[in-house]
């Protein structure tokens, strides 16, 4: 903790239901403009996320001497006022701990953030002191949205008003007010001042501007004793004061334990959701800058539910987004926090998904929740009314992707696609001829003769164009095939059709693709974006935002990948590669320690030492490290069953 270097690059997160979120170092030294203590959805400005609360610096005092607990990096790579230092212990198992030793005074600080309210609170416990000590909070207040900077004005509104147990304020129009409370009353002293050149140096990494100012009001104090407890809760709504410490005890019996790889992913899931006030149920791309991308719900929402028991949210989910499928399908506005349901890919992932629920519920009963959205959806296809994917007489699905990305490598340069993958596309054609076979078993269980002949027939004629589409002389797949043009370059895009449960690949193609995809993309963090062999290969996401863009899937890796990489292995090779693919999970157990507390990172480097890059917690690779881990569970548990269980 006090070694900076190895502090500042590990991140904690706490969110709540409605895509506020509390997040900084582990040392609580913000080195992003996204960090923030409290930062909350403002729906009546824009759809961002804002950081109200900045930070909250406690000082001990004693006999008139002052010993502030805070950090904030200034410019000229300036440290204050080093309140790491006095850190003694921290842990993060149940809900962040620290402790912190300033001569006789040991003070604990725990911290959970409030399900279902805008509310983060904090308890402050002084485990042992000699003398009379009293404890002085500054809360660094910035109003701004995550995007942006605050700096010294004269229009930030200065003026406060005494509620119960403390202030609320409000800096600008149109924000809501901040309530800071304690459980005990506390003497507010207003003591205007304006902080500045605050650095973040996340913001330096990435080329972007990195100063801004924060505004403290003020600051609180009150005296406090040897085995007290002290709750500060920070919300957008007035709390009674006198329920701030059974509240805070009842969100610490209600968080689940971190205490193993398991119990960090369903935390982590957990984090993803979120619950409007009409009830409406999505799944957060990531933290801390994604919005609810149609995408990535489809292909995290079975990991992050199924595979953790959790069936009834998966429902949730897929009730608000078949909405946003069935508005897209009849042309009308999308209603809701989804966004870009217009991606071709979007309906086929859609339809993945509802097969993974059927593995799980039963066939019979995901006909009858969503045997229509299927069947609609491979219609929608079929009869070409999805703007940007068409049905070709030769059974193959051709997409637009030359001036707009339109795959999951969706990265741009000049407002043009890195990787413009268009015309036949290998994943979008291996998801159709999965869905066209999924619906043909929806069919089948209804005893629905004609359509089951009808897509059978579909699905005949995708296979043969497929092979003759993507297979060449070398053994792999095509990434894209656009008119006479091949993408050679490896990529694993080619290793969904492995994975699936229907594929237009026999075994010995499945073999060469997946020993390929092992030879050349495999890493302990995901599988590589492109093949070290290619000239485009650029494995190390960093620098300025162009030049990220250029590595974004030219060579990065992506775990997410490692679900379908890890599936098709099972059901190819089973028990013989089963101790290999248990051993591709174990680099996740140390990440656990790394980058965001907890969670898995959006990419990794695709070289050594395969640093976490991007956003801090990312959905899809922590459902798809989940559904990875039940495969490998359920298989193991196959594998220990007699042998006449097997028969």
């Amino acid at each position: 903790m006090s070694n900076l270097q190895e502090s500042l690059t590990k991140e904690l997160l706490r969110t709540n239901r409605s895509g506020a979120y509390s997040c900084s170092t582990i040392v609580d030294c913000n080195t992003r403009k996204y960090h923030g203590l409290l930062v909350v959805p403002v729906p009546d400005l824009d759809n961002e996320n804002h950081v109200l609360l900045s930070s909250f610096d406690c000082s001990v005092i004693q006999h008139g001497a002052i010993f502030n607990l805070g950090l904030h990096k200034y410019q000229g790579d300036n440290f204050s006022p080093n309140g790491h230092k006095y850190i003694r212990e921290f842990n993060c198992d149940k809900v962040p701990t620290t402790i912190y030793r300033v001569g006789g005074v040991i003070l604990q600080r725990e911290v959970v953030f409030q399900h279902y309210e805008d509310r983060i609170l904090i308890r402050y416990t002084l485990l042992d002191a000699h003398s009379a000590t009293t404890l002085r909070f500054h809360p660094f207040l910035a109003f701004r949205s995550v995007r942006q900077f605050t700096h010294e004005n004269n229009t930030a509104n200065r003026d406060y008003q005494e509620i119960d147990n403390g202030i609320k304020t409000c800096m600008y129009s149109g924000y809501p007010e901040l309530y800071m409370q304690f459980s005990r009353k506390p003497t507010f002293h207003f003591d205007p001042y304006w902080y500045r050149g605050i650095e973040y140096p996340k913001e330096q990494e990435r080329g972007y501007a990195s100063n801004e100012d924060l505004y403290v009001p003020g600051y609180f104090e009150l005296p406090i004793k040897k085995g007290e407890s002290i709750v500060f809760s920070a919300s957008t709504s007035e709390i009674k004061s006198r329920r701030l410490s059974a509240l805070f005890k009842k969100e610490v019996e209600e968080r689940a334990p971190r205490d193993n790889f398991f119990h960090c992913l369903i935390n982590a899931a957990h984090q993803f959701h979120i619950r409007e006030k009409n009830d409406d149920r999505y799944i957060l791309s990531g933290y801390p800058w994604f919005k609810c991308r149609a995408r990535d719900t489809f292909i995290a929402l079975p990991g992050l539910t199924l595979s953790i028991g959790e069936p009834e949210y998966f429902e949730y989910v897929m009730k608000t987004s078949e909405r946003a499928l069935r508005q897209f399908m009849k042309d009308e506005p999308i209603t809701g926090k989804m966004v870009e349901v217009q991606q071709p890919d979007v309906p086929l992932w859609a339809i993945w998904a509802i097969q993974q629920y059927s593995k799980h519920i039963g066939l019979e009963k995901c006909k009858e929740k969503y045997g229509d959205l299927v069947k609609e959806l491979v219609m929608f296809i079929e009869e070409n009314h999805h703007p940007n994917l068409h049905h070709d007489d030769n059974g193959l699905l051709h997409t637009e992707g030359k001036e707009k990305a339109v795959t999951w490598m969706n990265s741009t340069a000049n407002g043009h696609p890195v990787v413009p993958r268009t015309g036949y596309i290998v994943e979008f054609n291996a998801l159709w001829y999965n869905a066209i076979e999924f619906s043909a078993a929806l069919a089948d269980a209804v005893h629905d003769k004609a359509a089951v002949d009808h897509l059978h027939a579909m699905a005949a004629k995708t296979k043969e164009s497929f092979l003759k589409t993507f297979v060449n002389q070398y053994g792999y797949l095509f990434d894209y095939v656009d008119g006479n043009y091949t993408e050679w370059d490896v990529r694993p895009n080619m290793l969904f059709p492995c994975a699936f449960d229907y594929s237009p690949l026999d075994a010995s193609q499945k073999k060469t693709i997946l020993d390929i995809c092992t030879r050349e993309l495999l890493t302990p963090k995901g599988l590589r974006s492109l093949t070290p062999k290619s000239g485009g290969y650029n494995p190390i996401y960093v620098g300025p935002q162009s030049q990220r863009d250029y590595a974004y899937h030219q060579g990065t890796a992506w775990p997410w990948l490692l679900g379908f990489y890890i599936e098709a292995n099972l059901k190819l090779f089973k028990r013989s590669r089963l101790s290999f693919l248990q051993r591709q999970l174990v680099g996740f157990e140390d990440e656990m320690t790394q980058h965001c507390i907890g969670t898995i990172s959006e990419l990794y480097d695709g070289n050594p030492p395969f640093k976490g890059r991007g956003a801090i917690s990312f959905a899809a690779n922590v459902g798809e490290i989940l559904r990875a881990s039940e495969l490998l569970e359920q298989y193991k548990i196959q594998l220990t069953k007699p042998k006449e269980e097997h028969a």
